[in-house]
């Protein structure tokens, strides 16, 4: 189990990170954007929410004294900056924000909770999780009836074992980006869009970047669920069952037939990664490419007049993407508990400052009030807001480690024609097993 988990940790980094860069593999980079936020009104202390207005009086001295460190990466920590100084103001508590690079926080918090250090907050990715639960490194985070206020896929997100361990601020998900100039109108199913592309007369109908031999089982993700493929079947709570490796049945063994076709058709091309589809699509060269939030500012200041639409499905289900949902989580040894979630529940989840990291990292909000907001204003966030809507969260469970390899070889391997697709896939699902076994 202990090698399963750290090859969960390795694994899903890349995944639910807001942090990398490029569009290759399963990474979903974040801009880097960064724009003047308004620090959170100091009246928000004074919320409505019942549970929130407990954690602040029930600790007394105890919870009006002491310090809080919290470790940010850069962009979240110019908008924390601010509302530290409201907090420090109203309550009297030290903030200290420690600037962290985004893809060494799991790492760094697992390997010094145990010993004492390490910070009361800190930010990260849902998919994180089980790695941090099963290290016994965090806590549950009580939202009460501030729950209600956020969007449920990014509670669901954040929940492990019946138990939320984290303050969800954005969530992410890929779509289907469309050159307007090229094709006017969205496609409703993939068949559609290939026809499009094709008498668009451009080099390439579709474009999603792919490793040679990793494939990208989280860009290809939505097809795959389109055949009725999960990766996992869920318990009675509706959490991811382990025991349950949903792909390896039938719908996944016609999406593995699919796969080898669109292989063969040159529409699957694994000699096309990120970067060279991102500049394909930025230079005119395709009407369709499948990605994410991070690579819209790019083709825009390309010239390119931008749409953003649901992912067309292969099989007869709807295409449904991963969710990764950012958040705050507390320390398991914060010895100031109470002052950490009045800081996360009644300051950074203010609307006023969940707009504020929306608008420094450019992704659609976690809190339904921005949310919506954003989704009113900006055509962009919309789009991706309404796929991400209909996705599902990215496992978070310490088991997903030993499907990511296997996963995305064999994805390869049948887009290669290496292989009968079917047995492919059935030796994936066979190897998978055993890992998590």
């Amino acid at each position: 189990m202990t090698a399963l988990l750290g090859l969960g940790a390795l694994a899903l980094t890349s995944c639910g990170s807001g942090d990398g860069s490029g569009d290759a593999g399963a990474a979903e980079p974040a801009d880097s954007e960064t724009t003047e936020s308004e620090a959170a009104e100091s009246e928000t202390t004074d919320s409505d929410t019942t549970d929130s207005d407990t954690t602040e009086t029930e600790g007394g001295e105890d919870a009006a004294s002491g310090s809080l460190t919290i470790w940010a990466d850069a962009n979240r920590a110019e908008v924390l900056t601010d509302v530290a100084e409201d907090f420090e103001s109203d309550t009297g508590i030290t903030v200290e924000i420690v600037q962290q690079d985004f893809e060494e926080i799991r790492d760094q918090f697992v390997s010094q909770v145990p010993t004492g250090e390490g910070p009361d907050i800190a930010v990260g990715a849902h998919d994180w999780l089980g790695v941090l639960v099963n290290n016994g490194v965090v806590a549950p985070v009580e939202l009460g009836d501030a729950a209600a206020e956020f969007e449920e896929i990014a509670v669901d997100a954040w929940t492990y074992e019946g138990q939320t361990y984290g303050l969800p601020y954005s969530i992410e998900n890929i779509a289907l980006l469309r050159n307007t100039e090229l094709a006017p109108e969205a496609p409703a199913d993939f068949e559609e869009m290939i026809q499009m592309g094709e008498e668009a007369g451009t080099e390439y109908p579709f474009l999603v970047g792919l490793d040679p031999n990793e494939s990208d089982p989280y860009h290809l993700y939505p097809f795959q669920t389109s055949f009725g493929a999960p990766v996992f079947g869920t318990a009675e709570d509706g959490s991811y069952d382990p025991s349950q490796l949903s792909m390896a049945e039938a719908g996944g063994e016609e999406f593995a037939g699919w796969l080898a076709e669109q292989g063969e058709a040159g529409v699957l091309n694994l000699n096309i990664d990120g970067d060279l589809a991102l500049e394909s699509f930025n230079d005119g060269n395709s009407p369709f490419f499948l990605t994410g939030p991070w690579n819209v500012t790019g083709a825009q200041d390309a010239g390119i007049d931008v749409a953003v639409d649901p992912i067309p499905a292969a099989g007869d289900q709807d295409a449904q993407p991963f969710a990764g949902v950012q958040g705050f989580f507390l320390s398991s040894q914060s010895e100031n508990v109470l002052a950490a979630s009045n800081f996360l529940i009644n300051y950074v989840g203010t609307a006023e400052v969940q707009t504020a990291l929306y608008e420094t990292g450019g992704r659609a909000p976690a809190l339904t009030e921005s949310f919506e907001q954003a989704l009113s204003e900006d055509e962009i966030v919309a789009g991706f807001g309404e796929v991400g809507a209909e996705a599902v969260p990215m496992p978070a469970i310490p088991e997903m480690g030993a499907v990511w390899d296997d996963w995305g070889s064999s994805q390869a391997a049948i887009i290669k024609g290496d292989g009968d697709p079917v047995e492919l896939w059935q030796k994936m699902s066979q190897d998978i097993s055993s890992a998590i076994d």
